[in-house]
C-alpha cells in the first residue's frame, strides 16, 4: 500500500517534456524497486509487492495519465515484467540507448540538411549558368553557314530552336541582342526560318510579320497548323433532341454567344451521315460563319439578299438557311450563287433544311442592282477573298497567294460592296443594313475596302453586336482609315479558336449617291494653270465650274489660295473634250482636202472634154 501511495503521489506532479519524462520514469521505477527490496525479507513479499505495483501501474495507465503514451514502449514493458535488478539495469541501459539514438538522429538530420542545401546551391548555379550561356551563345548564322544549310536537307530541330531563340531575343532586344546586329536582321532571318519550317511563301509571311508581334505571330501560325473544331447549327425550324449523345457523339454547347451552336469533340458515327442530319435536324457549319448572320439580325417579313461565296465551307447554304431559320420562313430571301456548279448542292441543302422562302439566283454580283434595284431591307455580302484566315482548311494558301492576287481580290470586293449598297433600300421601315464579311485577315481586303465604300456611298458603320472580338485597324503602317472602322470586328484562330474572319455592319443613310466633288478629298493647289496632262490653258476654275471663295480666303501678293482639286471624272471629261475637238479638227481638215481634190479632178476632166 505504501508503494501504491508513493506511486500515486509521484503521478500527481506535472509531467515534464516527453524525452525527459521518459528518462525520469525509468529512474523513478528503479529507485522504487530498490526501496522495496530493502524493506522486504523474503522473495514472496517482493513478488507480492511487485505484482501490486504492476496492477496499480496498469490501472493508472488505463485511466489516461500524462505518461500513458509510453505504455507501448518495449523498454517499459520489459521493465514491468522483469525483477528489481533487471529493471534497474534496463532502466540505465535505456537511458544510454536513448541518448545515443538522439545524438545519432540529430547528426544524421544535420548531414541531410547540409546535403540538401548543397544540392540546392548547385542547382541554382547551374540554372544561372544555363541562362547566361543561352543569352551569350546565340548568334545569327553567318552567310557561309546559311549557304551550307541551303545545300543540305532542312534541319527542322535547328530551325525550331533558332525561331525560338530569335523570339526570345526580340522580346528583350536591348539586353539580348548581338553586338552590332540590327533588329531588321533578326526579322529577316525569322522570316526565312518561318517560311522554311511552315511552308509559307515570302509574300505571305512578310505580310503576317507586318500585322502581328512576333510572339502573337508564332501563336497564329501554330493555330493554323491545327484543325478547328467541328460545329453544328441546330435547325430551329425542327428542334434537335439529345439523340446524338445516344448515338455516341461527344458534344457541348458552342459558347455563350450562340444558342444554336454545338461543338463536336469526337463521334462514333459519321456526323454528316446520321438520320438526324438527313432529317434536317442540324447543319454542318463552322463557328465563324455564324457571325455574319448574327450581325445581320434578319427580321420576319423582310426582303433579304444573301450573296454567298463560301469557298471553304463543307456545303453551300449555311448562312442562307440560318437566315431562313431566324425569319421563320417568312419574308423573301434572294440567294445569289455566282458559280453554277454549286447551285445543285445549295438547292439540295435548302430543301433538306425545310426552307421555303428563298429564291436562288445565278448572277454576277456586280450586276444585281440592275436586276433588283434597291428593294432589299438587308444584304449579307460574303465576299470572295484570298482565304488567308482558313489556312487550316486549305494549306495551299501558304505558298499560292501573291500581292497581285490580293490586289485583284480587293478590286473585286470594292465593286461588289458598292453594288451591294445600291441594292439596299435606305427608306425601308426597318432601315437598310449591309453586313460585309470575308475569311481573310489581310488589311487590303478588309479595312481598305470599307474605307473606300465610306467615301463612295452615303453609309456609316454601326455596331454589329459581336463583343467577343478584336477591333479593326484604324491605322496600319503608313495607311490611315476612317475612325469609325474601330467598330469592325476581327476574329483569329489563336484567340477565339475559330477561323480567321472579318465582319462589319453598315447602315445606308440615303439612296442618293454622293457627288464626285464630295467623294474626293480636297487639296491645296497653286494658283495658275494646271499641268499639260489635263489641258493647256485650262485652269481649275474652268474645269470645276466653281470659284475658290467658298474653300478659302483669297489673299493678295505671293500667297496661295485653297482650291478644290478636280475629280477624276472631271479630268476624264476634260480629256475627252480635248480629244474630241482634236478629232473634229482632223476630220474637218480631211473633208476639206477631199473636197478640194475632187473639185480639182473634176476641173481637169472638164478641160479635157472641152479640148476634144
Amino acid at each position: 500500500m505504501a508503494a501504491t501511495k508513493k506511486k500515486g503521489g509521484s503521478k500527481s506532479q506535472n509531467a515534464p517534456p516527453k524525452k525527459k519524462q521518459k528518462n525520469e520514469f525509468f529512474t523513478a521505477k528503479g529507485a522504487k524497486e530498490d526501496d522495496l527490496s530493502d524493506h522486504s525479507d523474503s522473495p514472496d513479499e517482493e513478488e507480492v509487492l511487485e505484482q501490486e505495483e504492476f496492477d496499480g501501474d496498469e490501472q493508472d495507465f488505463g485511466s489516461g495519465s500524462d505518461i500513458s503514451s509510453d505504455v507501448d514502449d518495449p523498454l517499459a514493458n520489459d521493465f514491468l515484467q522483469g525483477s528489481d535488478d533487471e529493471g534497474s539495469e534496463k532502466g540505465s541501459s535505456s537511458d544510454l540507448y536513448s541518448d545515443y539514438d538522439e545524438s545519432d538522429i540529430e547528426e544524421k538530420s544535420i548531414i541531410i540538411d547540409l546535403e540538401k542545401a548543397r544540392e540546392k546551391e548547385e542547382a541554382e548555379e547551374e540554372m544561372q549558368l544555363n541562362i547566361k550561356d543561352e543569352s551569350d551563345e546565340f548568334r545569327l548564322p553567318t552567310k557561309e553557314e546559311l549557304e551550307e544549310e541551303a545545300h543540305q536537307p532542312p534541319d527542322l530541330s535547328n530551325l525550331q530552336r533558332r525561331i525560338r531563340e530569335i523570339n526570345r531575343v526580340l522580346s528583350n532586344f536591348k539586353a539580348l541582342r548581338q553586338e552590332g546586329t540590327a533588329r531588321k536582321e533578326y526579322i529577316e532571318q525569322l522570316k526565312k526560318d518561318l517560311s522554311s519550317y511552315y511552308g509559307y511563301n515570302d509574300f505571305l509571311i512578310g505580310a503576317l510579320v507586318e500585322m502581328f508581334l512576333v510572339v502573337e505571330l508564332l501563336e497564329l501560325i501554330e493555330a493554323f497548323e491545327k484543325p478547328r473544331p467541328i460545329c453544328l447549327r441546330t435547325n430551329t425550324l425542327k428542334d434537335l433532341a439529345d439523340i446524338l449523345i445516344n448515338r455516341g457523339v461527344n458534344l457541348d454547347p458552342l459558347s455563350k454567344w450562340s444558342k444554336v451552336g454545338l461543338v463536336v469533340y469526337d463521334s462514333q458515327v459519321p456526323i454528316g451521315a446520321t438520320p438526324e442530319y438527313m432529317a434536317s435536324f442540324y447543319m454542318l457549319q463552322s463557328a465563324s460563319s455564324f457571325l455574319p448572320v448574327m450581325a445581320l439580325a434578319p427580321q420576319e417579313k423582310e426582303w433579304a439578299t444573301c450573296r454567298s461565296t463560301e469557298k471553304f465551307m463543307a456545303a453551300p447554304g449555311g448562312k442562307t438557311t440560318y437566315i431562313a431559320a431566324l425569319t421563320k420562313n417568312n419574308g423573301i430571301i434572294f440567294a445569289n450563287e455566282m458559280k453554277a456548279p454549286r447551285l445543285k448542292s445549295l438547292i439540295a441543302n435548302l430543301h433538306r433544311m425545310g426552307v421555303t422562302n428563298t429564291v436562288v439566283c445565278n448572277y454576277d454580283g456586280r450586276e444585281l442592282p440592275k436586276v433588283f434595284g434597291n428593294l432589299a431591307n438587308r444584304v449579307l455580302l460574303d465576299a470572295p477573298c484570298s482565304g488567308t484566315g482558313v489556312i487550316s482548311k486549305d494549306e495551299s494558301v501558304k505558298n499560292s497567294k501573291s500581292l497581285e492576287e490580293i490586289q485583284e481580290y480587293a478590286h473585286l470586293q470594292k465593286q461588289l460592296i458598292l453594288a451591294a449598297i445600291d441594292t439596299v433600300d435606305a427608306n425601308s421601315k426597318s432601315e437598310g443594313y449591309l453586313v460585309y464579311s470575308t475569311c481573310s485577315i489581310m488589311v487590303v481586303e478588309n479595312e481598305a475596302v470599307i474605307d473606300y465604300a465610306l467615301k463612295k456611298r452615303n453609309v456609316k458603320l454601326v455596331s454589329c453586336g459581336l463583343d467577343f472580338r478584336r477591333p479593326g485597324f484604324i491605322r496600319f503602317r503608313e495607311q490611315r482609315f476612317h475612325p469609325s472602322l474601330e467598330k469592325t470586328r476581327r476574329f483569329y484562330p489563336h484567340v477565339h479558336n475559330m477561323d480567321g474572319f472579318f465582319v462589319l455592319k453598315l447602315k445606308k443613310m440615303s439612296n442618293l449617291k454622293p457627288s464626285a466633288e464630295t467623294s474626293e478629298p480636297s487639296e491645296t493647289v497653286e494658283q495658275g494653270l494646271m499641268t499639260n496632262e489635263i489641258g493647256i490653258g485650262m485652269n481649275t476654275e474652268e474645269l470645276t465650274g466653281s470659284t475658290t471663295k467658298e474653300n478659302g480666303v483669297i489673299e493678295n501678293g505671293k500667297n496661295r489660295k485653297k482650291r478644290k482639286f478636280p475629280s477624276r471624272e472631271e479630268i476624264s471629261k476634260a480629256r475627252n473634250i480635248i480629244s474630241l475637238k482634236h478629232l473634229q479638227g482632223r476630220e474637218e481638215k480631211s473633208i476639206e482636202g477631199t473636197k478640194a481634190y475632187l473639185e480639182e479632178d473634176l476641173k481637169v476632166e472638164s478641160d479635157q472634154n472641152h479640148d476634144q
